[in-house]
């Protein structure tokens, strides 16, 4: 039996690590991008993830359930289209070329 709970403990562990990053990543991107996604809210998701890290912690079976498919849905639907929408990063990356102009390169011509 003990072998059993050490197995749930792994699992509930693994749940809140995904519900911690899906929070994380939804809290570093731009509340336009949601919107321009065509998703739900920012603070929707906020809710959503933040209750879900709660119920991970103090597990009831149910929700846990719930905020496991919630989780899944932010992390395999909304953030793709959040990166696709804002680009690779939650946070602009700062690079490229020295002759890299707002509108793209400038080759001075």
């Amino acid at each position: 039996m003990q072998g059993f709970f050490g197995v749930l403990w792994v699992i509930s562990l693994v749940l809140l690590v995904m519900a911690v990053f899906a929070f994380l990543d939804a809290a570093l991107r731009r509340s336009d991008a949601y919107s321009a996604a065509s998703k739900q809210t920012k603070p929707f998701w906020m809710i959503i993830l933040g209750i879900t890290i709660a119920v991970n912690i103090y597990p009831i079976l149910f929700l846990q359930i719930a905020g496991l498919v919630a989780t899944i849905v932010y992390i395999v639907d909304v953030r793709p289209e959040l990166k696709r929408v804002t680009g690779n990063s939650p946070r602009r990356r700062r690079g490229g070329s020295s002759s890299d102009g707002p509108y793209g390169p400038f080759n001075g011509r």
